[in-house]
């Protein structure tokens, strides 16, 4: 269902059960049951649900049939929407129930961190980031009024629902993604400006690494709690890691034991290189026990002693390791932390019961605030030695954002490091073309041996060639062994393979023609051309896209009212082009395009992300007939009024129908 209300039911409790995603998806599936028969009872259900990854798969036909038989005495009552989510909530209540908590394929829907039938929220990690927003955002111009936040109501809820703040902290988190000239913030803001904002809000975010493939607009305009605040937390990691890298801190390689382990640390996750910032500190103390994680490990606060004592030894208290109980320890520590300095974001109760976020949080603000790392370190000239890979660097972002976008079971930190097993490369390409792969001679990691790394890599290979990539000479080791170039070069091919499927699977007048980069760029053209505008584009690499006009002119030609011209400026210097490239970015994913450029490459010009920009504005004019992109229009007081509803963005992959269709560029 489209619009801008989303997919409504009459029972609140229902309702709140899913989000808009979710109800898309079994929306979809209840009106294909409902249209093969005719008429839809209980008892179709036990066959017709097996198409339900999680009731279908960890139930079979004959344990539906039978507890819904137990369930309704009358199984020819005729089944309604309603009807049918409730029947679908205890079938998954009973198969949870039936195979313990881990549920076969169960981020069918939502990730673990974010699973729908959980909808209790952290009050302390809420009132943490609380504190963190009314502490980051306490200057904006727009937020001040709204600003400090009070932590003990669900004022946070109420106040991200128009979108603005969450635009904010992205910014804060990772500045200069979102130019602000394109966040609506009016005081009043009607539902359309309201969903441009989120709509940008999530395919923002997407494009710093939050993982948002469950939720849409309409989940924040309803204020979800549960998913506004896991979309924030996200945010707020990304911010307090974004030290966590040789490039940021190059004091970082005195971790190191030996130069040959410096390509090891630059591949690690930044939650894995703090984990051994702090056991490298921990070494220094004398601490034995090795810290894995922030939870269990760090619930009794022996460890955080033991760090804050080698941090800041000034501030040592004898009775912090004196003390027998975790508790009084724990108030010990953040007594020690606070005489640093340093902001707490947890309790002496979040220690002790050991919660993962908000002690990550805790830890990475420590190592922002006071690392202990030396300034002076010898090694940091080994940096010098390093190749200058700017534009591989940018690509693996890119490709590594969106594969992450798609929604696979594994997040990847690391394109190079993290597809060498190939499992990921098999999901990505089982997204890309449905039913492609053959799962059968596949191996689910964790894989011990190499061989089986080889056969996973040997089948993406294959499957490459058979979607005909140019893969001349490349063997699956070539990507077991991380051959940087080869991994690129193929991760580009199934992007671009996406895109233009995706483009002719909207095009039905192609009757089945592939789509070619001829095709977009002679559609560009011509849609710039209908505005009587002169600008043109010879190729996906003609320099003189640099200023951003004939984008400025395409989104302009698409959406009418969707650029302000009186903000763009005529592109001559670096600053003009930069800025009009960071607000055509912020535009296009305000429209609904997932994109995942940066502004260097529209001023470099670099010709994959020039087409994948193009081909995504181009997706979304085509997936939006002519009346849905004029709603709204008179309403509009910043430029851009169309009706981007719930289900038009393009994160909206989650849904078990919309693999094929998900619009992940």
């Amino acid at each position: 269902m489209s619009g801008h209300w989303g997919i409504l039911v009459s029972d609140p409790w229902l309702q709140n059960q899913f989000t808009q995603v979710e109800l898309r998806s079994l929306k979809s599936h209840f009106m294909s049951m409902r249209r093969e028969s005719g008429r839809l009872v209980i008892a179709d259900l036990s066959s017709k649900m097996s198409r339900l990854k999680v009731v279908g798969e960890n139930l079979s036909e004959e344990e539906r049939g039978s507890y819904l038989q137990d369930l309704y005495q009358n199984t020819d009552e005729e089944v309604d929407f309603e009807l049918f989510l409730k029947v679908y909530l205890k079938l998954q209540t009973f198969a949870s129930s039936r195979t313990g908590s881990s549920l076969k394929n169960s981020s069918a829907f939502l990730k673990a961190a974010t699973t729908t039938l959980l909808h209790t929220i952290s009050e302390s990690e809420k009132a943490s980031y609380v504190a963190h927003i009314n502490h980051y955002l306490a200057q904006d111009e727009f937020l001040k009024k709204y600003l400090p936040i009070d932590p003990s109501t669900n004022e946070l809820f109420e106040i991200a629902k128009d979108g603005v703040l969450l635009c904010k902290l992205i910014n804060v988190a990772v500045p200069g993604t979102i130019d602000e000239r394109a966040i609506n913030t009016k005081r009043l803001l009607n539902p359309w400006e309201r969903n441009e904002n989120h709509t940008l809000c999530l395919n923002s975010a997407k494009a710093i690494g939050c993982t948002v493939v469950n939720i849409g607009t309409q989940d924040f305009i309803e204020g979800r709690r549960h998913l506004v605040l896991g979309v924030i937390s996200q945010i707020i990691k990304i911010q307090l890691l974004a030290d966590l890298n040789l490039k940021k801190t190059p004091q970082l390689l005195e971790l190191l034991d030996d130069s040959k382990d410096m390509e090891e640390l630059m591949n690690l996750p930044p939650e894995k290189i703090l984990l051994r910032w702090m056991n490298f500190h921990l070494r220094k103390a004398g601490y034995k026990k090795i810290v894995t994680n922030f939870s269990s490990d760090v619930k009794d606060a022996e460890a955080y002693a033991h760090l804050l004592n080698v941090l800041a030894p000034e501030y040592t208290n004898p009775s912090t390791l004196a003390v027998k109980n975790p508790f009084e320890r724990a108030k010990l520590v953040l007594e020690h932390a606070d005489k640093m300095g340093c902001k707490r974001y947890l309790t002496a109760r979040d220690i002790v019961e050991g919660s993962p976020n908000l002690n990550l949080a805790f830890v990475a603000h420590i190592f922002q605030h006071r690392n202990g790392l030396s300034t002076q370190t010898k090694q940091i000239s080994l940096l010098e030695t390093l190749p200058d890979d700017t534009q591989d660097s940018r690509e693996e972002r890119a490709f590594r954002l969106w594969i992450n976008s798609l929604g696979n079971s594994t997040y990847i930190n690391n394109v190079f490091e993290d597809l060498r097993n190939g499992w990921v490369l098999l999901e990505t390409l089982d997204k890309v073309s449905p039913g492609i792969v053959n799962w059968k001679i596949a191996n689910k990691p964790p894989i011990k041996m190499p061989f089986k790394k080889v056969e996973n890599c040997n089948q993406v290979v294959k499957l490459g060639k058979q979607l005909k990539f140019s893969l001349v000479n490349v063997a699956g080791n070539d990507i077991v062994q991380g051959n940087k170039k080869l991994i690129l070069a193929y991760l580009w091919q199934l992007m671009r393979y996406n895109i233009l499927q995706l483009l002719k699977n909207l095009r039905f007048h192609s009757h089945g023609k592939e789509i070619t980069d001829a095709d977009i760029l002679e559609w560009a053209n011509s849609k710039v051309s209908s505005t009587g505008s002169q600008s043109r584009m010879d190729s996906f690499k003609d320099k003189s896209l640099s200023d951003g006009i004939f984008f400025l002119e395409l989104l302009s030609s698409v959406q009418p009212r969707a650029v302000n011209w009186g903000l763009i400026t005529k592109g001559i210097t670096d600053e003009e082009k930069k800025m009009n490239a960071t607000y055509i970015i912020s535009i296009a994913r305000k429209l609904g395009c997932s994109i995942f450029l940066l502004p260097e490459d529209i001023t470099e010009v670099n010709q994959k992300m020039i087409l994948t920009l193009t081909a995504s504005i181009m997706f979304w004019f085509l997936k939006h007939p002519h009346e849905e992109r004029t709603v709204g229009a008179s309403d509009s007081e910043s430029g851009s009024q169309l009706e981007t509803t719930s289900n038009s963005t393009l994160d909206d992959s989650a849904s078990d129908s919309s693999v094929d269709e998900n619009g992940n560029m």
